[in-house]
């Protein structure tokens, strides 16, 4: 039997142990780790960042549209029949010798062989477009339009996982407050429970509706398993978002400084920061830049030719030839085809100019909803802070209470529960101000 319960007391060691060693083990995340990780860890912003790459190797390809376009050629081929040009007897004339003797030039058919049966080719030949070097300059203008628009879109993205990261975080540390405050309230309706069925059995009373304070007792049990599954969900949506390698982690609490804040026409003068207000103002640019691409596709493709070639095996052209000259080709069609192109692009440009409008609006509205959150946070964290205080007191009376015997084990916890309460309130009300701070600084681009 001793051996048994050495076993047993050894085995409760070694659980007690490993537990402490995993709680040990626990990671601890800031707010600043969570944002650092999900920036980098972000797949979405790794797909932006490659587009930009792309982008601007784009850019450096169409660059070379503005030099020379030197084209090599060569060829070779094998003749089986050769041309044959043939001159008549005398068809060149007559040779008097004598007065009776004249001699035909040439005096008989003559076969002239054409070529040889191997004949080489060889040349190179270079282009210089003039006439589409302003075509050209707005196609770099427009890709150099779309680098920036995509990189406002990876700023856009990046801010939006950083707010998200900040709501899950916050809204997980409120849920584990408010686990607290429920905790202390089961503590509470436990121990009144635990006082009527004393009192019962004691013959004290009899007059007591049991079954109501279990029902209390289940409903704490049950706002803990929901705060629970609350918090477990907030750290689940964690994992994903940053790629954080630990399912189980704790959180570390940032102390609270209340920042100030600008006047709310500061943050209206600076919404023309807003990411989408920017994509919107560049979209607005590049249309602007296929309307002048447009205007420009009407002109002729004019440009300068160079260059040289070698052949062997006809006898009738030079061995070598080096020549220039002006090319020239105009698609008649295009002037009737880029005034519906025409028409297109200027629609593009007034739809821009329409969403650049609609987001002010949106972006305005917004700030004056943040900015109303701020302010309001801030005035229940102010009643709050109060409510605190005086609980805190509350709480300092009924310690004292005890001491002097004055009061009983539900009145402290009861008053301990509502302290909880109170403490939860004020930090729910600073995460609240931190978030609408955040999302005020969101608006206008900046983090």
């Amino acid at each position: 039997m001793k051996s048994f319960v050495k076993n047993i007391t050894l085995m409760a060691l070694a659980l007690s142990l490993e537990g402490q060693y995993a709680t040990a083990q626990t990671p601890t995340y800031s707010l600043q780790q969570l944002k650092e990780t999900a920036l980098k860890s972000n797949h979405i912003l790794s797909v932006k960042q490659w587009q930009i790459a792309e982008r601007e190797a784009k850019i450096k390809e169409d660059e070379t549209k503005r030099y020379p376009t030197a084209t090599v050629n060569g060829n070779y081929q094998y003749n089986f029949n050769l041309a044959n040009i043939t001159i008549p007897a005398g068809s060149i004339g007559v040779l008097p010798i004598s007065s009776t003797v004249q001699v035909p030039l040439p005096n008989e058919d003559k076969n002239i062989q054409i070529g040889n049966k191997n004949l080489y080719n060889l040349g190179v030949t270079a282009y210089q477009p003039i006439s589409q070097q302003i075509k050209i300059k707005t196609g770099l203008e427009v890709n150099r339009m779309d680098v920036a628009i995509t990189e406002k879109e990876k700023q856009k993205i990046a801010l939006q996982i950083t707010q998200g990261v900040e709501q899950l975080y916050y809204g997980t540390l409120i849920a584990q407050k408010q686990l607290e405050e429920a905790e202390a309230k089961l503590a509470v309706a436990k121990a009144k429970l635990g006082d009527v069925e004393t009192a019962i059995a004691a013959g004290k009373t009899i007059d007591v509706n049991q079954a109501g304070l279990l029902a209390n007792i289940a409903d704490e049990e049950q706002n803990i398993l929901k705060l629970s599954i609350q918090a477990q969900n907030y750290k689940s949506d964690l994992v994903k978002l940053t790629g954080i390698a630990d399912e189980d982690f704790n959180l570390q609490e940032s102390s609270f400084v209340m920042e100030q804040v600008a006047g709310i026409e500061n943050f209206k003068n600076a919404s023309s920061s807003n990411p989408d207000i920017q994509i919107a103002s560049l979209t607005k640019e590049k249309a602007q830049l296929g309307i002048k691409a447009a205007q420009q596709s009407t002109l002729p493709d004019f440009g300068f030719v160079t260059g040289y070639t070698y052949q062997s095996g006809n006898p009738i052209l030079p061995n070598h030839n080096p020549f220039v000259g002006l090319n020239l080709k105009w698609n008649v069609q295009d002037l009737f085809s880029n005034k519906h192109l025409l028409k297109q692009r200027e629609a593009q440009a007034k739809q821009a100019e329409e969403n650049i409008l609609n987001l002010q609006q949106q972006v305005t509205s917004d700030i004056e909803k943040a900015y109303r959150k701020v302010n309001q946070s801030k005035s229940l964290i102010a009643v709050a802070q109060r409510v605190l205080d005086y609980r805190t007191k509350e709480l300092k009376v009924q310690e004292d209470k005890q001491v002097a015997g004055l009061n009983v084990k539900t009145d402290i916890l009861n008053t301990k529960a509502l302290v909880a309460k109170a403490n939860a309130d004020v930090y729910a009300a600073q995460l609240a101000y931190t978030l609408a701070v955040s999302e005020l600084k969101s608006l206008i681009g900046n983090q």
